[in-house]
């Protein structure tokens, strides 16, 4: 075995080891087939209010830009799907926000890590990154084999499905790299015809400003009354497109206890998510993604959701 797969097989392993479902790797380079795409989405306004996306245009496209000398771009998985979902008669939040900010979670893993890289191998240069800075994570792990990105734009796992967080270390190491694999969404558009808002545009190109997640979390102002009644229970982000995907019958539910839904979450009635206080926000959603809504911003959206004859 030559140092790059040793290094290579040492990593996976730790990965594996820390709770993640896959690790993949790929070579730090200019993401060629990302530049235009990105330009494209972005003059086309379908980021709507998410300006921090004109932000590190380059950067985003290469990852030597943010570590010096970067050579290898480790890509990770790590499951949130739930045990039990909640009941379909109540309002909805996706399932990712169910147990703590997915954030913290990860850092603290992706720094257990790079220790182990740094104690295993020497004085490896890098940075962990959980969806908080200027990388393409889906095209990233999709350059190291862990999937393909499909219509909807989520990135797909044959084994899997696409329930999962990706993160990345991004380091100043050779390594044995994998190769992408095949697009397997085949003549299926399930997740087009689903949407209710028409944010798939096109298989393969999401409007984020048309989808209900950019509406119930990124959106600050009034959510427009052109797609009033088009929400269903969904009051913070949107799991339909993910649902009703094929790939999706293979999800299976994660190992992580901090992903568990906070107590009493799966318990709450439309009459309980209608009468929550800002204390009991606090404290159910103290540790959870759906703070970045706020307490306001989620009465907001449950408002907007209640057809009028209900109000």
């Amino acid at each position: 075995m030559t140092p790059k797969q040793q290094y290579t097989f040492l990593i996976k392993q730790k990965a594996q080891e820390l709770g993640f479902m896959f690790c993949g790797v790929s070579r730090a380079e200019f993401l060629e087939e990302e530049a235009p795409r990105l330009e494209n989405w972005l003059n086309r306004q379908m980021h709507g209010q998410m300006h921090y996306m004109e932000n590190h245009f380059d950067k985003r496209l290469d990852p030597r830009l943010l570590v010096e000398g970067a050579k290898s771009v480790v890509s990770l998985l790590l499951n949130y799907y739930p045990e039990q979902p909640q009941p379909t008669d109540t309002f909805q939040i996706s399932k990712y926000a169910y147990g703590q900010d997915y954030h913290f979670v990860i850092k603290d893993k992706l720094k257990s890590l790079l220790a182990y890289i740094r104690e295993t191998i020497g004085d490896v240069g890098g940075r962990a990154f959980v969806d908080s800075a200027p990388v393409l994570d889906k095209a990233w792990a999709k350059k190291s084999g862990l999937g393909w990105v499909g219509k909807n734009s989520n990135l797909i796992t044959p084994q899997v499905g696409s329930f999962y967080f990706i993160a990345e270390l991004i380091i100043d190491l050779e390594l044995e790299y994998d190769g992408p694999i095949k697009d397997y969404c085949g003549t299926c558009t399930k997740c087009i015809d689903a949407c209710p808002t028409d944010a798939i545009i096109e298989p393969y190109v999401v409007n984020g400003s048309k989808c209900i997640s950019y509406f119930t979390i990124e959106l600050k102002d009034q959510i427009p009354q052109e797609v009033n009644g088009k929400f269903g229970n969904w009051v913070f982000g949107c799991d339909i497109c993910q649902d009703v995907c094929p790939w999706n019958r293979f999800a299976k539910a994660h190992q992580e206890p901090a992903f568990d839904p906070q107590p009493g979450l799966t318990e709450f009635s439309k009459k309980d998510w209608q009468e929550i206080t800002e204390e009991i926000f606090k404290e159910v959603f103290r540790k959870s993604a759906v703070k970045r809504t706020g307490f306001n911003g989620l009465l907001r959206n449950i408002k907007f959701v209640i057809p009028k004859n209900e109000d």
